[in-house]
């Protein structure tokens, strides 16, 4: 089976869902890190867990929303996981990281990883990019403890939060990943306003009294939680919905391709290292002899002699013609 997301509706009601099996790309994303030449070494099972499930995340809010541009989903706290990063973009492209200064208990759940003293926070951020002049970034933040200060011990519960905070939509989130797949399941209730009213209930869209008032959403919900790691990980999709909402009728879409992809490139690293300064990276290199830089998402290097860095900071127009031999 291939990577694959599936956008789905309930035929009548106010629920729509989205789900996600990564396969190939996953596997690519831990195999790039593990190989790395700058000595990266593969992450520990709970920090592989934590991407795999952020990976599945991200590719199934993307597709949740019309956005041309990355979602990047980041959390980072006060634990051995300093911050963990997903992104998913327009073209289904995905990658992920994380930033690991610490040893990390075994079975470590979110709250250790890196909410252990309560600074713990979630930021989901809407990056257009270069796609639209002018348009700026929107980013949402939250913590990783509930209404009541209790932490989180699950992803899918702080996005369910997240979701309720920033959208007042009734969200549920079933995630999971191994080293062969990383997977979710996304159910949420549609806005009750205009064409968007299958219900016929006239609530209003963000109307914060309908949260938790849906018995379509709730019963749909509750067969969604069901639904194990196992069988999310191993199921076909088509036998995952029929397993669950055997009694609904689900309209199932075509399925997108998301893939493993970074949009690292010598073009921005080397705008990276004029932002520096050139005293700054004239200073590496003669310490060094060579500036490198490596992208923590692919692994990828780039080196920098001095010739590089001396072209780096000459105008265009001033540097002189390229050869047209060809070796």
């Amino acid at each position: 089976m291939s990577d694959q997301l599936h956008k789905f509706i309930f035929e009548g009601l106010p629920v729509r869902g989205a789900l996600v099996q990564l396969r190939g790309g996953w596997r690519e994303l831990l195999s790039r890190r593990a190989t790395a030449s700058d000595g990266g070494h593969a992450f520990v099972p709970e920090v592989r867990s934590l991407l795999g499930e952020m990976s599945a995340a991200a590719c199934l809010m993307h597709a949740n929303i019309l956005f041309d541009g990355a979602l990047i989903l980041q959390v980072f706290g006060d634990g051995p996981v300093k911050l963990a990063v997903a992104e998913a973009r327009s073209d289904f492209g995905f990658r992920a990281t994380a930033k690991v200064v610490g040893p990390v208990p075994p079975g470590a759940q979110l709250a250790a990883l890196l909410n252990v003293h309560g600074q713990g926070r979630c930021a989901i951020t809407l990056d257009p990019g270069d796609t639209r002049a002018g348009q700026q970034p929107y980013q949402g933040v939250v913590p990783l403890h509930g209404d009541h200060r209790e932490p989180l011990q699950r992803l899918s519960q702080v996005l369910e939060h997240y979701m309720l905070q920033s959208e007042q939509l009734d969200t549920r989130l079933v995630l999971a990943a191994d080293d062969r797949c990383a997977a979710g399941l996304l159910i949420q209730r549609l806005p009750m306003q205009g064409d968007a009213n299958l219900s016929g209930s006239g609530w209003k869209a963000g109307d914060e009294d309908a949260i938790g008032l849906s018995e379509d959403f709730n019963r749909i919900a509750h067969l969604t939680v069901s639904l194990t790691a196992d069988e999310l990980l191993n199921l076909a999709p088509e036998q995952i919905l029929k397993r669950l909402y055997w009694q609904e009728t689900v309209r199932l879409f075509a399925p997108l391709q998301p893939r493993f992809s970074c949009t690292c490139s010598r073009q921005r690293v080397t705008g990276m290292l004029r932002g520096l300064g050139r005293d700054e990276v004239e200073s590496l290199i003669a310490e060094r002899g060579v500036a490198e830089v490596g992208c923590d998402f692919c692994g990828a290097q780039y080196h920098f002699d001095a010739v590089d860095v001396g072209e780096m900071f000459v105008p265009v127009h001033e540097q002189p013609p390229g050869s047209s031999a060809i070796n």
